[in-house]
């Protein structure tokens, strides 16, 4: 019996969304380690910033929600939440 590791499956959706995000030209990603802070994901552009939250089959809490829309990114950054339920394509929100 294989028993189910929530960290490992969270690590493999954000690898399989840094290829996505490496699609665009001119753009570098970075993973946060650990993923313990507000985002999972950081996507450098030539003039723009992303900064990805990244949830498996469900969205985030109302404490968790409220602290990323409270997050004062800069004006040329834009926050995402990123729901992937299993074995379906991500789905991309943008936080306001």
């Amino acid at each position: 019996m294989r028993l189910k590791n929530p960290k490992a499956k969270g690590s493999r959706i954000e690898r399989s969304l840094v290829k996505d995000l490496l699609q665009c030209p001119d753009t570098y990603v970075i993973k946060a380690g650990g993923s313990l802070g507000l985002f999972d994901l950081v996507a450098l552009g030539s003039r723009d910033v992303d900064l990805v939250q990244v949830k498996a089959n469900r969205r985030p809490g109302r404490k968790e929600m409220a602290a990323l829309k409270a997050f004062k990114a800069p004006s040329y950054a834009a926050k995402w939440l990123v729901v992937v339920k299993d074995r379906k394509k991500p789905v991309w929100e943008l936080i306001l």
